[in-house]
């Protein structure tokens, strides 16, 4: 109820942004991306494909703001700006010739009317999984807030295979002036792997809809698919999503899955590349989704050989509370990580709060064919411990983690 009262609000300043910068958006061609998972990977291959295309593109997600080149920051844990933020993106946009513009919106944007007044060619939905509910209560109104990008789009791009498709469709999608267009595995849907063949560099069977997303996207703006095809070749994943920080004689990935199903999605992928073991460093943001605690620690422990909890954001929640919600899901004992041999083949759990410090002995740790896995930050800026935010940089610190055991 207070959201919603607040939500008038949020709605004319929605209004009084757009009309300060004078509606910037009119005459570019917007597509937005939302999604429970696979947001920022889709948006940047959507930018992607069209800049190697030949066309003036800008890109506005959690990765940060490109305009035809330039990089620039949206600031920390932020993916959609706020109203005045994002419109000035949009003046700048095109001011500087941009033809296209990639939105990645999230839950929160479309119901707080962050992107209010943005003329949406093309909405495209990755999927639609339990999260946020802390913030929209139930599943149900947190699928209606990703289909408001879906009403106000002008052609809609969705997941086939996702349980929320049945779900979408019910909102009154399909008009005269609206095409809605579907992606997925199998060959009931529109764009699928057995009419269009491609390749890519990206991991993972989340990354092959997230190209399926992209390339459905593409053909709706009439670009020739063999430059499609040449674009997905090229491409590698944005900074923190299976980002691959270091590869010899072990390999250290820097993820932002924080999520059951992203756990889902890229666990199983790090376990087919890990030749000895793997090494798993991940936490759970506070002041959100307690449900997924035990979750996301029973597929960590299903999948790993070694976890180690930590902090991600614990903000004004005790830290302590947040990993013993998670360990309720991980059936192993505790280990003490400073005096603990690890012995090959046995499966530990160690819990070191301090982030860094979890990281370094994570590395620490790493034998030949290891795979050390790091969830939940990604290319975020910051971190809360409780007293603000601090700078963070996970694929800094795990570099540093490196070099320091490089020179033992």
């Amino acid at each position: 109820m207070w959201q919603d009262a607040k939500n008038i609000y949020h709605f004319f300043q929605g209004v009084l942004a757009v009309a300060m910068y004078r509606f910037p958006a009119r005459g570019m061609t917007v597509i937005g991306v939302t999604g429970t998972d696979g947001k920022t990977t889709t948006s940047s291959l959507i930018y992607h494909l069209l800049i190697k295309a030949g066309k003036k593109a800008a890109l506005i997600s959690s990765a940060g703001a490109l305009m035809n080149g330039k990089a620039s920051d949206v600031g920390l844990h932020v993916t959609t700006p706020g109203r005045f933020a994002l419109q000035s993106y949009l003046q700048r946009a095109k001011k500087e010739g941009v033809e296209y513009v990639v939105l990645e919106v999230t839950s929160h944007a479309l119901h707080q009317h962050r992107v209010f007044g943005v003329p949406f060619a093309i909405g495209v939905l990755t999927n639609v999984n339990r999260e946020h509910l802390d913030y929209h209560k139930t599943w149900e109104k947190y699928v209606h807030a990703k289909a408001k990008l879906l009403q106000a789009a002008h052609t809609v791009i969705l997941n086939k295979d996702d349980r929320s498709y049945d779900r979408i469709k019910k909102y009154e999608l399909k008009s005269k002036d609206k095409k809605v267009i579907t992606y997925g595995m199998k060959k009931d849907s529109d764009v699928n792997p057995h009419k269009f063949h491609f390749t890519s560099k990206l991991i993972g069977k989340f990354n092959e809809y997230n190209c399926l997303a992209a390339i459905a996207a593409l053909q709706q703006l009439h670009i020739p698919d063999d430059v499609i095809r040449k674009g997905l070749t090229s491409f590698t994943a944005p900074k923190g999503r299976q980002e691959i920080v270091y590869n010899k004689q072990f390999m250290v990935v820097n993820d932002f899955a924080h999520t059951p199903q992203s756990f889902m999605s890229i666990l199983p992928e790090m376990k087919k590349l890990t030749k000895n073991r793997l090494v798993h460093v991940f936490g759970a943001a506070a002041l959100r989704d307690t449900y997924k605690r035990p979750e996301m620690g029973k597929l960590s422990s299903e999948y790993t050989d070694i976890i180690v909890l930590t902090s991600e954001d614990p903000r004004s929640e005790p830290i302590e509370k947040i990993n013993t919600e998670i360990t309720k899901g991980i059936k192993r004992e505790l280990s003490d990580y400073k005096g603990t041999k690890v012995v090959k083949g046995k499966r530990y759990l160690f819990i070191i709060p301090d982030r860094k410090e979890a990281i370094t002995f994570a590395i620490s740790l790493a034998q030949r064919g290891d795979v050390i896995l790091l969830t939940g930050k990604g290319n975020e800026k910051s971190m809360n411990y409780g007293r603000g935010e601090q700078p963070w940089n996970e694929t800094d610190i795990a570099l540093t983690a490196i070099k320091h055991n490089e020179k033992k």
